[in-house]
């Protein structure tokens, strides 16, 4: 290897990591958008992405002869990646649609999300984990080899740090997955020009005459497992922190892409730093004392985020410019992940070093190390998102991580050369152990009121009466009761539902006009379940026998059910009433059945994920699954959010349904948040239908109901009609339409996560109408005189 190949292959590295990056946010969005969002769902991704970068490493020294150069065989991967991720964007939603034709439920569901995931990811993961086993050879079988291998993969690791930020805070911000895949498939190909530019350049320069080296005959098996463990607890402790971190800065796509980057930063600057003293230090010693220096680390990440960072003096709610925020949430993950990451980084180029290359073939050392530390890896995520935190709580999780460090460390410092001195090498790990038992005692358990109200805790969560906590496998769950009994249902740091008057009227809304509008709404769908509400109003309708509810976290309905029952009118007992644990808009792609109504009360727009349930395609798709007449509801917030992003929600609604309208849910007369409802053939609301049946007795329930949210008949229901397509068409002329490429509504409605503009939007819209629209209502003359007036004095 000559000078150029050892001073530019680590910016190729970088680049190449760059590329793998951005096409693992692109995979897992193309994908979860077709398998479904749920916790299954993305545990079969994580596995295949991870599995398929295991096998690669493993099986590259079998398929590529040692003679042929390995910055050929290089090159030839890269372009293979580039290749695949084309193929990827464009095979990813024939599969999707494929498998949705022959999708089924339980174990056989899952397992054909497994399929079509190793269909889709498999080969391009294969290659781009054989990627670093490939070029092992240009290093000699030494000390030094070692540490300049670990100096790719910290150079690939930092590469990696800049795609997360690439992708996240622009390339899908302002473009699509189609753009992010065309930049990261040209890194592919710059990369791959650029090693066999390399390549040539070597062959035609002197060859270097090969310098002896000790190689070790049998790496020891140690080795191998205490880089195992070191995957495992890297994966274990990023899924903790990144639900716990989510609750302090907020669970948006920003969120996500910041935690990954400074998770992978602090292991591009261990893995550097590795590189260096694995020179200088005993590689295996200083592996091991990384293992065990992980025990504090561990432990200090668990107290930063339990006992430091809720408690500093942070009031969200104050204007903040985006690049302070964005500094301050930086400072904060980094100041609980970076020691630990630091060390995790470093631990593979000494488990390099310490390794060496028996026969001095390094492909096959460098291959099982990084086998053997993704597989570990592999298993650190799926039992912690899983197993761990749902059975033992995100604490005992901590503690488990910090038990297996020592393990590893202890693995290692038992199997060296005895001292001259036993007794005191017996004192030192004694000590060593009890010092672990120690920190993972005392780690410290969240605060419930963190997890019910998240990065508001500083001004609204310090003596909050906080009566259920729960860690589940997709969120964290609390329920809070006032003094004066009204109970709040809270999803990970943010506040949901709650028997709020505001809160109550608006998850009522939504699933009384579901009903009430349609002529017989015998099957009606509800996506998300939350504390029930929607789905009890929908359920007391007498004319409705049958309702599915699509719920993604497994601990809702009971919650829903042991302290929302008298507001949902105890809908999770219901007998006509099936609830489904999966993505909602999986359950509505997968089932082929019609429903008359269809009603939507997701996430807040802004949390990650949550966008996929405003896409045009998604409503085309509910169009789809509606019958004759059927009606279809969402809930719009006007709080917390943007002009462009509410903009962009109803454009997106109206391209779908162009004869839509908004039903507003006001707070003495100001904005709130509101209702987007449309029937599938456009036909009009019959008022005096609506009137007729709330004074049956058999809408009895459903009157009252209205009556508890101050709706004393159909018409005052029907007032709060305030714009529909047409009176919007001018103010929405510029707004962004939210499709599945795109997802564009995330990253709107992430820039306003703590605004509170909800009055300004409001009578922004408000001002957009003219008159009162004669075709949306049928009814009696005086009925629609009545709404008239209504609307024309609000306006």
């Amino acid at each position: 290897m000559n000078g150029r190949t050892r001073a530019v292959l680590p910016a190729v590295f970088a680049v190449s990591g760059c590329a793998a990056l951005i096409y693992e946010v692109v995979w897992f969005q193309l994908l979860s958008l077709r398998l479904g969002a749920s916790a299954t769902s993305l545990g079969v991704l994580v596995a295949t992405y991870l599995g398929g970068l295991c096998l690669g490493a493993l099986l590259l020294p079998r398929f590529a002869a040692l003679d042929r150069h390995p910055l050929r065989v290089y090159a030839a991967l890269e372009v293979g990646v580039g290749l695949l991720g084309l193929g990827v964007l464009y095979a990813a939603p024939l599969l999707g649609g494929a498998y949705l034709s022959w999708t089924s439920g339980g174990a056989a569901g899952s397992a054909l999300r497994l399929v079509v995931a190793a269909t889709v990811l498999l080969p391009s993961t294969l290659l781009l984990g054989a990627t670093l086993p490939a070029v092992a050879s240009v290093a000699r079988a030494s000390r030094g080899g070692a540490a300049w291998l670990g100096l790719l993969y910290a150079a690939n690791t930092a590469g990696a740090v800049l795609g997360a930020l690439l992708a996240g805070f622009y390339l899908l911000r302002v473009h699509d997955v189609s753009v992010a895949t065309f930049v990261a498939v040209a890194l592919s190909f710059g990369a791959a020009a650029a090693a066999a530019a390399l390549a040539a350049g070597e062959r035609a320069a002197p060859a270097e005459a090969p310098a002896p080296a000790p190689v070790p005959a049998r790496t020891s098996p140690a080795i191998y497992a205490v880089t195992a463990l070191s995957g495992f607890t890297a994966l274990t402790a990023e899924v903790v922190w990144t639900r716990q971190l989510s609750l302090l800065i907020g669970s948006t796509v920003y969120a996500f892409a910041l935690i990954l980057a400074v998770f992978l930063a602090g292991l591009a600057g261990g893995a550097a730093a590795g590189s260096a003293f694995g020179r200088r230090l005993d590689p295996r010693t200083a592996l091991a004392w990384c293992q065990w220096l992980l025990c504090p680390a561990i432990a200090w990440a668990a107290y930063a985020i339990a006992r430091s960072l809720p408690y500093w003096p942070l009031d969200v709610t104050i204007a903040t410019p985006p690049g302070v925020a964005l500094q301050l949430d930086v400072l904060r993950t980094a100041w609980a992940m970076l020691p630990a990451t630091l060390l995790w980084g470093a631990s593979f180029p000494l488990a390099l070093a310490a390794a060496g290359a028996p026969n001095g073939d390094t492909r096959h050392a460098v291959g099982r190390l990084y086998a053997a530390n993704t597989a570990g890896a592999i298993a650190g995520a799926l039992l912690t998102t899983f197993v761990l935190v749902v059975a033992l709580g995100s604490r005992t999780t901590a503690q488990l991580a910090i038990a297996a460090a020592a393990a590893a460390g202890l693995l290692l410092l038992v199997g060296t050369r005895r001292p001259r001195r036993p007794s005191a090498r017996a004192a030192v790990l004694a000590a060593a152990v009890a010092a672990a038992l120690g920190l993972a005692y005392v780690v410290p358990p969240l605060p419930p009121q963190l997890v019910a109200y998240g990065r508001f805790m500083p001004t609204r969560g310090k003596n909050a009466n906080v009566v259920y906590v729960g860690e589940g496998l997709t969120a964290s769950i609390a329920v809070t009761r006032e003094p004066s009994g009204l109970l709040t249902y809270h999803n990970q740091g943010k506040t949901q539902a709650s028997t709020y008057p505001q809160d109550l009227r608006l998850q009522r809304m939504l699933g009384h006009l579901a009903t009430l509008v349609p002529e017989t709404p015998r099957s009606v769908l509800v996506i998300a379940l939350g504390a029930g509400v929607t789905a009890g109003a929908v359920s007391i309708d007498p004319a409705v026998e049958r309702v599915v509810v699509a719920e993604l976290e497994p601990l809702v309905p009971h919650v829903a059910a042991e302290y929302f029952a008298e507001a949902n009118f105890g809908v999770v007992t219901n007998p006509k009433v099936e609830i489904r644990i999966d993505d909602g808009r999986h359950v509505l792609a997968a089932s082929h059945e019609k429903f008359d109504a269809i009603t939507s009360d997701p996430l807040d727009p802004w949390v990650k994920g949550a966008a996929a349930l405003y896409t045009r395609e998604f409503w085309e798709l509910c169009k789809s699954r509606l019958n004759d007449g059927g009606v279809v509801t969402v809930f719009l917030q006007l709080y917390e959010s943007t002009s462009d992003a509410v903009k962009s929600e109803i454009a997106t609604f109206f391209d779908a349904f162009p004869n839509g309208a908004l039903f507003a849910n006001t707070v003495n007369g100001q904005g709130y948040d509101a209702v987007l409802v449309a029937r599938a053939d456009g036909r009009p609301i019959d008022v005096a239908q609506i009137a007729r049946r709330l004074d049956t007795a058999a809408y009895a329930p459903v009157a009252e109901s209205l009556r508890e949210i101050r709706f004393e008949s159909a018409l005052d229901l029907l007032a709060t009609y305030a714009a529909n397509a047409r009176d919007l068409r001018g103010w929405l002329a510029n707004a962004e339409i939210n499709t599945d490429a795109n997802l564009r509504l995330q990253y709107l409605a992430g820039e306003g996560l703590n605004l509170y503009r909800e009055g300004e939007i409001y009578s922004d819209l408000l001002g957009q109408g003219s008159a009162f629209p004669d075709d949306l209502f049928t009814g009696t003359p005086v009925q629609l005189e009545t709404l008239r007036q209504r609307f024309n004095a609000r306006r």
